[in-house]
């Protein structure tokens, strides 16, 4: 085993939507791999708008598979 991550970036979409999609994604990853989940956000103009937003999944997978 060895620890994998799958990240969803975006400037556009809501924080909704990327936490969505990557609660999608865990839920397919299994309870059993799941690792945990982080985020974080950068840039933006002075109440960080616009900034990029980054959610990552962190998870277990087999040596050489997603």
């Amino acid at each position: 085993m060895q620890v994998a991550f799958k990240h969803f970036v975006s400037r556009a979409d809501s924080w909704e939507s990327l936490f969505a999609k990557a609660a999608a994604f865990a839920t397919e990853v299994g309870r059993d791999r799941l690792i945990g989940i982080s985020h974080s956000h950068g840039g933006g103009n002075i109440m960080g708008m616009l900034g990029l937003g980054v959610v990552t999944v962190w998870y277990w997978s087999e040596a050489g598979s997603p």
